[in-house]
């Protein structure tokens, strides 16, 4: 590691005596409903000392400002009859040109100049949407200290939002399971983008998503607008950038979380077309030779690749080709320990060997054009796959003489889980006049399932007499089938005048895996009223669906005389439903900060529940590496969200930022028993302190310094019912207490340091980012761990202090 960082040094001094000080600035301006490009729009530069101060877009709605200032550039987009666009955080670097792609709204009151200020760094970009929303951008994803640039790790920033396991990516929305988050590119719900992620989760440990190729996108966290079905908690709507078309950029990154290198240019510059493409080695095995503890001795393997070839049309349209995909695997092996440990797994269990692998991926093509100044629509068709498979070896063994003496190891479990989805998305939009405008559309799956699942259970002596024996194969999953899923909507937008807007929508869910898997009507609505030039209030209404992870319908715990497994729950359970009511409050604290505040309550029925009466819910599942095995399900329970969020932010100016944000909540679910019970992630407070000062030298070079403490709620857990956790081998609760009981507050405190030099035409960035600051221990679960001395059950930690290290070049 030593001599990486020297050469990285070596590289950096060969070339920082002839830096360059400006770069490119270009994009093109849209109206952003119709997504017709707008001619002679004025752009500023309100940041910059030089006599290059502004330009105008031409026929297609491109601009171009020529020798901008390196560092962050402050920008304003006016048109006369739309509301100005101000961006204060535009990152201009040596080594990468910067393109934008605005959309402007179009002021509904004739003016000779534009006098209201319509966005600003952080509003969402969907024109539909009024509270609960977001956008984010690359720079937040790289910004926020702990993120990892991933777009989970930097939600989980936001007021109402938080992590679930410090080894995983899972995102929690107000209470609700991560499996409620949903996940879109370019309009098409795909699979879980993450690595090692397991069936019926929201995340995994390492995202497949490369901000290098994502642009600024969307993160709602409730009541969303009605083009979005299938989600009850949280939408991440991303949308992948375009190539550059006008000259040929590379990057290359080394980091302990991945080799990457990145590519992108003009196919043909005289048609504007280009291509991006991004691929990613995981380089995971620099921990284990500097000693730092990931969770597990074994080494993750991952990859992944993403591209992006698109093809421009007359009058603003487009045809993109894109893909993403990943791959990963891990074999933690415990029969090669030589003696007993103290140390409990994160990722693996303390009595089998395991391997385990997962792959992701989506293909897609996608038409957008606009028709006239008024109208526009967007076509997307896709496939998509994800699969999983792992397999189990029981370890017979002994101590002799303080040492593990290998008697033998017994295949215990196989399995293979594979969806496939092929998926249409369309969308029309009409802007009726300056007022009111209409958008309608459809997203259409088909799912394809193939699970096939063995296991057999262990039999541990009960006394000195007794020998260790295994129960024959059973076949707990079988299924080879297809079902569609179909969302169509439609959405209104009328403003009653410039500061009050109305959204009404409509959308139906349709899942073709049973008769109960409907809905018919989810309506939504959205109310905006700017009280000032300052300040505005939000509302928004709506009813969500969504259905269960799909290998949840095909558990059997019987056979029928062939052997075949029967899937018991494939008819008793439907589509889980949420109620969302939020309203909020905004306030502009001068030109660069803001304060926001919202209050919501979420009430969810049709929830699956044991048929047994017991505290089971699948409102606790979507985080962890483990599958559920569900008895007899029901939906018959219900739950509760409601709290109180708060965001102080101030936008990135004069070399710092902060962010605080806080959120005061309750989630509660109910079974068939009547009693209402915490669910897993009801924290019920989760604040967090981000704060960046950024340095420049000589106008072109950076050194960035990162702050994040986060502190949130512990979780919940159960009196222990020891008996059946030793014959189950697993953590088992009474459960007539479970989440009852409170693990203490978890606290986490990170860094960031990262300095950047910007030379002739090439850029260089080397970071460090220090995840868990103190090495705080910060429990996780109880787990089984038999050979632990304090055992049988004992506390599992979250991860403890985690260096990550980054050398990056773009040229």
């Amino acid at each position: 590691m030593r001599n990486i960082i020297v050469a990285a040094f070596l590289l950096l001094s060969e070339s920082v005596l002839v830096g360059q000080t400006t770069q490119t600035l270009r994009g093109t301006i849209v109206d952003k409903e119709s997504k017709y490009p707008l001619i002679g729009v004025n752009i500023m530069l309100t940041t910059s000392s030089t006599t290059v101060q502004g330009t105008t877009s031409d026929l297609d709605g491109s601009f171009r400002l020529e020798n901008v200032p390196l560092g962050r550039q402050g920008i304003s987009m006016t048109y006369l009859g739309y509301q100005e666009v101000i961006l204060q955080d535009v990152v201009m670097d040596a080594g990468k040109e910067t393109i934008l792609n605005i959309e402007m709204e179009e002021s509904i009151v004739e003016i000779e100049e534009v006098v209201i200020t319509a966005r600003r760094n952080g509003e969402v970009a969907n024109e539909m949407a009024t509270v609960s929303a977001r956008e984010f951008s690359v720079a937040e994803t790289n910004r926020y200290a702990g993120s990892r640039g991933e777009p989970a790790r930097m939600a989980s920033n936001f007021a109402g939002v938080q992590g679930g396991d410090d080894s995983r990516n899972d995102v929690v929305v107000r209470g609700n399971t991560p499996t409620g988050v949903l996940w879109r590119l370019d309009g098409i719900n795909i699979p879980n983008p993450n690595h090692f992620s397991i069936p019926g989760t929201g995340g995994g440990s390492v995202t497949i998503l490369n901000n290098k190729f994502l642009k600024n996108s969307d993160f709602f966290t409730g009541a969303f607008p009605a083009e979005y079905g299938n989600g009850i908690a949280g939408v991440f709507d991303l949308k992948m950038r375009n190539g550059n078309n006008e000259k040929h950029e590379f990057s290359a990154q080394l980091g302990f979380l991945g080799t990457e290198l990145m590519a992108e240019g003009p196919l043909s510059k005289s048609n504007k077309s280009s291509y991006l493409a991004t691929y990613r080695y995981s380089s995971l095995q620099l921990f284990q030779g500097l000693g730092i503890d990931v969770g597990t001795d074994a080494i993750p393997k991952y990859q992944d690749a993403s591209f992006r070839v698109n093809f421009p049309r007359k009058n603003g349209g487009n045809i993109a080709l894109f893909g993403i995909g990943g791959t990963s695997a891990i074999d933690i092996l415990i029969s090669t320990e030589e003696a007993p440990s103290i140390e409990t797994l994160i990722y693996g269990s303390n009595d089998r060997d395991q391997t385990f692998g997962s792959e992701m991926g989506t293909l897609g093509l996608t038409y957008s054009q606009p028709l006239d100044a008024s109208s526009y629509f967007k076509v997307t068709l896709a496939a998509s796959h994800s699969s999983v498979n792992a397999n189990h070896e029981y370890i017979d063994r002994s101590v002799v003489d303080g040492k593990f003496v290998l008697n033998q190891t017994v295949p215990i479990l196989d399995y293979v889980f594979s969806e496939n989805k092929y998926s249409a998305y369309f969308n029309y939009t009409k802007k009726i006049n300056k007022q009111a405008s209409l958008k309608i559309g459809l997203n259409a799956d088909i799912i394809q399932v193939d699970y096939d699942d063995q296991a057999r259970v262990v039999n541990l002596p009960t006394s000195s007499a007794d020998t260790l024996s295994f129960d024959p194969w059973r076949k707990r999953w079988l299924a080879r089938e297809a079902a569609p899923l179909i969302q169509p909507f439609i959405q209104y937008k009328y403003r009653f005048s410039e500061r009050c807007t109305a959204v009404v929508g409509l959308t139906s869910l349709f899942y073709g895996i049973n008769t109960i898997s409907a809905t018919v009507a989810e309506p939504r609505l959205g109310l905006k009223y700017e009280l000032n030039d300052k300040e505005k209030l939000g509302l928004g209404l709506g009813l969500h669906s969504q259905t269960q992870a799909p290998y949840l319908y095909y558990y059997a715990e019987k056979s029928d005389s062939q052997g075949n497994p029967i899937a018991f729950n494939k008819d008793n359970i439907g589509l889980v439903k949420s109620i969302h009511a939020v309203a909020s409050y905004d306030r502009m604290l001068g030109a660069l900060s803001r304060i926001r505040a919202e209050v919501y309550y979420q009430y969810l029925y049709d929830l699956p529940v044991g048929a047994d009466g017991s505290s089971f819910s699948l409102i606790n599942s979507g985080s962890g590496f483990s599958r559920l095995f569900p008895s007899e399900l029901t939906t018959g329970g219900n739950g509760r969200n409601y709290g109180v969020e708060l965001t102080l932010e101030r936008f990135f100016s004069d070399g710092y930022y902060f962010l605080v944000t806080g959120s005061l909540f309750d989630a509660k679910y109910r079974t068939l028993e009547n009693v209402w019970r915490n669910t897993a992630f009801n924290g019920r407070y989760a604040f967090n302190i981000l704060f960046a000062k950024e340095w420049t030298f000589n106008q072109k070079n950076s050194l960035n310094l990162g702050l994040k403490s986060t502190s949130v709620g512990g979780g919940w857990y159960g009196e222990v019912d020891l008996a059946k956790s030793q014959q189950q081998q697993e953590v088992v609760y009474q459960d007539e207490t479970v989440n009852t009981l409170k693990f203490a507050p978890y606290f986490r405190q990170d860094v960031k340091l990262a300095y950047k030099i910007n030379t002739q035409k090439i850029t260089h960035e080397i970071a460090i980012d220090i995840v868990n600051l103190f090495d705080t221990k910060n429990i996780l679960k109880k787990t089984y761990s038999p050979d632990h001395p304090d055992g049988p059950v004992v506390d599992e930690y979250q991860l403890g202090r985690l260096p990550l290290f980054y050398y990056r070049v773009d040229f």
